[in-house]
């Protein structure tokens, strides 16, 4: 299994996904191959909160974009 995530790694979730109106920060908890979808991706909030979704869905934290005013 080859993806660009790791464990403990801090990434971002999309909005399709939480419902929020922004990416949200989260830690990889774990990594699974799904027969169906392919890689899946677990990831817990600092709140506790637990997503799951294919790894599309989600960034590395260092690729955050930054809006300068």
């Amino acid at each position: 299994m080859i993806t660009k995530f790791k464990i403990g790694e801090r990434v971002l979730i999309s909005p399709q996904i939480t419902g929020y109106s922004d990416w949200v920060e989260a830690t990889v908890f774990e990594i699974e191959e799904n027969p169906f979808v392919g890689i899946v991706i677990n990831v817990k909030t600092d709140d506790g909160i637990i997503f799951f979704e294919k790894e599309d869905m989600f960034k590395p934290f260092n690729e955050k974009e930054l809006c300068m005013q």
